[in-house]
């Protein structure tokens, strides 16, 4: 397709609504929240905001200015910085499929909560009744009802990852429509994309304000806030907790996948989109930290109602123990009473043994959980326990349609937009094109809706675009760096100092010697080496040593086995 004929943006908001749209997705509600929790609540904050500008901003601009300079997707772009180059669009492209194939499984999911949202009473909230119509379900009783309906009700889960099986009817059917919207959304390219992300970049935060309001008129929300900005600043020696800041910016943003260099492709050719990266970024890192308040809020909430649950059933059992009357111990002074009958009849207290808890707010606030876990049972069971749970249910399974399917539409877009570069699909409809995608996408991701769906579903999320993408990203700053930086400066002519000329009584710009130069070439070749010397100094100890010990192990094998022998 010829760059003049490209299509674009009927404005720049347009464009600034189609990344935030796609930037801010599931890992701002679920995988922020998580990190947070388990690096120490307020402390991960400080890496996370500083990766934000020393990682996250430089990169994001980066990809729009690869984008908006060459008019293309992500192939055609590197093609026409190198053509040497194409590889790291070609790989961008795969990635995006992978994310495709896996990620609107999880919409899906959301279809199938959303439908089961609108019955009198939730499908979730309680076990279903067994064969002989006796009691619970067994299995519902040793783990959770939430639990029970998403991994049996709703993924029927096999045993292991080799057990197939066949496909779920509920589960295609969702799929299936999670892929006719997709197409819908991007049927005519960016002139229907364009006007969906209005709407799915805007209307989360009307659901996060809603969440947000009641959120912290629940019982024990600001237990839940507390723990989110009490920092533990020993956290922050942690390296991990540095690594998983500079990640989750990275992945957050959505960086090396193709998607923001096809965004960008459709842009106006001097659109300030230097601000717009900037923008962006910022409006990522702050609705993670919003989420993660909203999030927070629920956590302590849930925590709350877990640890007076713990607290009551800690009350009837004393109370059941100790023979004392009802009104005796509440749920404020069951400490005291443990206390007090540990003190008063030793040896009748000792005979609880295991069916005395120990029940602590802190150990339920410090149970971590993300992804799946966090979105269809962490909160369905906070929902369950709110007034009207099926209002709560609708708008929160609404939100997270439309985050997930704003976060498809940049991949999808990914992997059309290089493909319509191709002068031989220039003259394929859009609509076909694009049609075409979302079928094949669709039917290749029909193996999630198997028992054994799940197991590849962690194993995509887990690796199909983690590692690369980063290594992709690596590729692009290398590249980037090279052609526009120190090849430009090599270009530049040879490298000069300020030489001072007695004749003329002032400094005059020289050039230095090829004595000078090489020595410069030794200056900063000393200290690169130092990186690959050592590493292959140490390889070679390694398998020097490991040679000797392989010798020594084999002779003291050997001697074994003759004094065996003999």
């Amino acid at each position: 397709m010829e760059k003049d004929a490209r299509p674009n943006w009927d404005s720049p908001m347009q464009f600034v609504l189609a990344c935030v749209s796609y930037a801010i997705g599931l890992a701002n509600v679920w995988r922020f929240p998580y990190l947070c929790q388990m690096h120490g609540g307020g402390s991960f904050l400080i890496p996370y905001l500083l990766m934000l500008f020393v990682e996250g901003v430089p990169l994001f601009y980066m990809e729009l200015a690869v984008g908006q300079k060459m008019r293309l997707g992500s192939i055609g772009a590197w093609h026409a910085i190198s053509p040497y180059l194409g590889g790291v669009g070609l790989a961008s492209v795969v990635a995006s499929l992978y994310i495709c194939l896996y990620y609107n499984i999880i919409n899906a999911w959301s279809f199938w909560y959303l439908f089961n949202s609108f019955q009198s009473v939730l499908p979730w909230s309680q076990c279903p009744v067994n064969a002989n119509l006796t009691g619970p379900v067994e299995e519902c009783q040793k783990a959770s009802s939430t639990q029970y309906f998403f991994f049996r009700e709703t993924l029927n889960i096999s045993p292991m990852i080799e057990d197939t099986g066949g496909m779920q009817t509920s589960q295609v059917l969702c799929l299936l429509l999670a892929w006719a919207i997709t197409y819908l959304f991007i049927i005519h390219g960016v002139k229907s994309s364009g006007k969906v992300v209005y709407f799915t970049a805007t209307f989360p935060y009307v659901v996060l304000i809603i969440y947000l309001v009641r959120g912290l008129t629940l019982p024990g929300a600001i237990n839940g806030i507390k723990y989110m900005f009490t920092p533990k600043l020993q956290e922050l020696a942690n390296p991990l907790t540095w690594i998983n800041a500079a990640t989750q910016i990275f992945y957050s943003l959505g960086l090396g996948s193709g998607s923001l260099i096809a965004f960008s492709s459709y842009n106006e050719y001097h659109n300030n989109f230097e601000h717009q990266a900037v923008i962006v970024a910022l409006i990522n890192s702050g609705t993670s930290i919003f989420a993660s308040i909203v999030t927070f809020s629920i956590y302590g909430f849930k925590a709350t109602v877990n640890y007076e649950n713990c607290l009551e059933r800690t009350r009837i059992l004393l109370l059941n123990a100790f023979d004392l009357a009802e009104e005796t111990i509440s749920i404020n002074n069951v400490f005291d009473w443990v206390i007090k009958l540990n003190a008063s009849h030793p040896e009748q207290f000792a005979e609880l043994g295991n069916k005395l808890e120990g029940c602590d707010l802190t150990t339920e606030l410090d149970t971590a959980v993300e992804g799946v876990g966090l979105a269809f049972i962490l909160y369905t069971e906070a929902i369950q326990n709110m007034p009207l749970p099926q209002i709560w249910s609708v708008l929160y399974f609404s939100m997270l349609l439309l985050l997930g399917m704003g976060t498809m539409l940049g991949n999808v877009t990914a992997i059309t937009t290089p493909l319509r570069d191709f002068k031989f699909l220039a003259g394929v409809r859009t609509e076909v094109l694009n049609g075409t995608v979302c079928l094949v996408l669709m039917l290749l991701g029909l193996g999630f809706t198997t028992p054994s769906g799940n197991y590849w579903f962690s194993m995509f999320n887990d690796y199909a675009a983690s590692l690369s993408l980063l290594f992709m990203v690596l590729i692009e700053i290398v590249i980037i760096s090279y052609i526009y930086g120190i090849k430009s400066y090599i270009r530049g002519g040879a490298p000069t100092y300020q030489a001072w000329d007695k004749e003329l009584g002032k400094t005059v710009l020289t050039n230095y010697s090829v004595f000078g130069q090489v020595f410069i070439g030794l200056l900063l070749a000393s200290a690169v080496s130092c990186v690959p010397l050592t590493a292959l100094h140490v390889y070679c100890r390694n398998r020097k040593h490991g040679d000797i010990k392989d010798e020594v192990r084999t002779e003291s094998a050997l001697s074994t086995r003759f004094t065996v022998i003999r």
